[in-house]
Parts: C-alpha cells; sequence; structure tokens
C-alpha cells in the first residue's frame, strides 16, 4: 500500500536524525522539526486508509483528529495522548520561534513520537495483512 509505503519511508529518515548535532545546528533542528511534520501527515493518512478497508465508518473523510480518533476507537492507536499532543505540535511547528520550545519539541519527538509512529506503523502492517491485498 503506497500510503502506508510512504509513511514508513518518511519515518526511516526521521530516525536517522541526529538529535545530539540538532543541539548545535539551527538549520538541522529546523529539519528534523519539518521532516516530523511530514512524517505525521504520512502517519494519519495511512492510518485512514487501513481504517477505510477495515470498513471503519467515518473513515472515508475526517480530520486528522477524527481519524485518530476513529484509530483509537478501533484499537490501531492505544496512546490517544501521545497523538493528540503530536497534532498540536505539528499544528503548531510552523510558528515556533523560542529555542526552548523548540528544544521540547526535538525531546518530544525523539523520545515520544518517534516511538508512537514505530508502534503505528507495525500495527498498520498487521492491520493491512489481515485484508491482504484484496482490500486494496
Amino acid at each position: 500500500m503506497k500510503k502506508l509505503d510512504n509513511f514508513s519511508n518518511c519515518l526511516n529518515v526521521l530516525k536517522k536524525a541526529d538529535f545530539a548535532f540538532a543541539n548545535d545546528d539551527e538549520i538541522y533542528r529546523t529539519g528534523i522539526i519539518c521532516q516530523f511534520s511530514i512524517t505525521f501527515g504520512l502517519a494519519w493518512k495511512a492510518l485512514q486508509e487501513v481504517l477505510k478497508l477495515h470498513g471503519a465508518a467515518g473513515a472515508e473523510t475526517g480530520s486528522p483528529r477524527e481519524i485518530l480518533q476513529l484509530g483509537y476507537k478501533f484499537g490501531f492507536i492505544d496512546e490517544q495522548s501521545v497523538w493528540l499532543t503530536m497534532l498540536k505540535k505539528c499544528n503548531m511547528s510552523v510558528h515556533i520561534y523560542d529555542e526552548d520550545e523548540i528544544y521540547e519539541m526535538l525531546l518530544l519527538i525523539r523520545d515520544s513520537f518517534i516511538p508512537a509512529f514505530d508502534v503505528l506503523k507495525d500495527t498498520l502492517r498487521k492491520k493491512f495483512d489481515e485484508v491482504g491485498e484484496d482490500g486494496v
């Protein structure tokens, strides 16, 4: 599934980020935050596609928040608070100017968001395999 593959590939790039190097390089910090935003966008869209394959009512349309809530309802996401924080931070990421907020964002990406992305990736692969290629 293309959306799931795109999400997985983007996540792999984010996981290669050198967070120690980011401490001393402003443009590198910006790149990590941008890569996070792209990964988040691909994550919720992949979630939406797999939910549709499983026949989840309401998955055809919906905002990222609605898709995340649906994912939680159907057991595709287990840490709803992390994902809602991720949504909030993603929406705010283009307006972060304060260095303390930037460092906080980097810590969240490294310590909370990347692990949550990994869990979602594995869950979506499993859920996609349950419906098989015929579901695409």
